[in-house]
């Protein structure tokens, strides 16, 4: 069940966000295609670094397996080019500056950073099927091998 503070999220919502390779991307415009969204907290740090990484190295299974990958934090589109391209990811990142995509995953929390309490993106990722509605949420996500778990399951739809 989820808790009463998190958005009811059961389909992929209809947003359009600036995102890296030259264009806004229509999230609801994806139907048809599985699609993982993977919310990390901040470019050029070191396990948000691992996780693009991670899905990076399998998006040839993920798109084999009829799937597009999208990582999205709240870093501007310029931070978001020059991390895709420093890692040389083979996927799109969304730009969410104002927090709307953020708000509607619900994955903004109060975080302890150094003993101060932030806010910031809890490590999530959402998996939908292809007719657009939610198969799984992973909240409050470790990397180590994470990114071959959630390739599993896209495999299982």
């Amino acid at each position: 069940m989820t808790p009463p503070e998190l958005p009811e999220l059961t389909t992929l919502p209809e947003l359009t966000l600036p995102a890296t390779g030259g264009g806004p991307i229509a999230l609801g415009a994806l139907k048809g295609s599985k699609v993982v969204i993977y919310f990390y907290p901040k470019d050029n740090t070191p396990g948000c670094t691992n996780e693009s990484r991670d899905f990076g190295a399998l998006y040839a299974e993920f798109v084999a397996a009829g799937c597009k990958v999208f990582g999205a934090s709240r870093d501007s589109l310029k931070s978001h080019e020059n991390f895709k391209a420093k890692l040389e990811l083979p996927f799109e990142l969304l730009s969410d500056t104002d927090e709307t995509l953020c708000a509607a995953f619900g994955v903004i929390k109060m975080k302890n950073m150094y003993g101060k309490q932030v806010r910031g993106i809890e490590r999530s990722t959402f998996v939908f099927a292809a007719d657009g509605s939610l198969a799984r949420a992973w909240r409050g996500v470790k990397v180590p091998g994470h990114a071959a778990e959630v390739l599993e399951f896209v495999r299982s739809l």
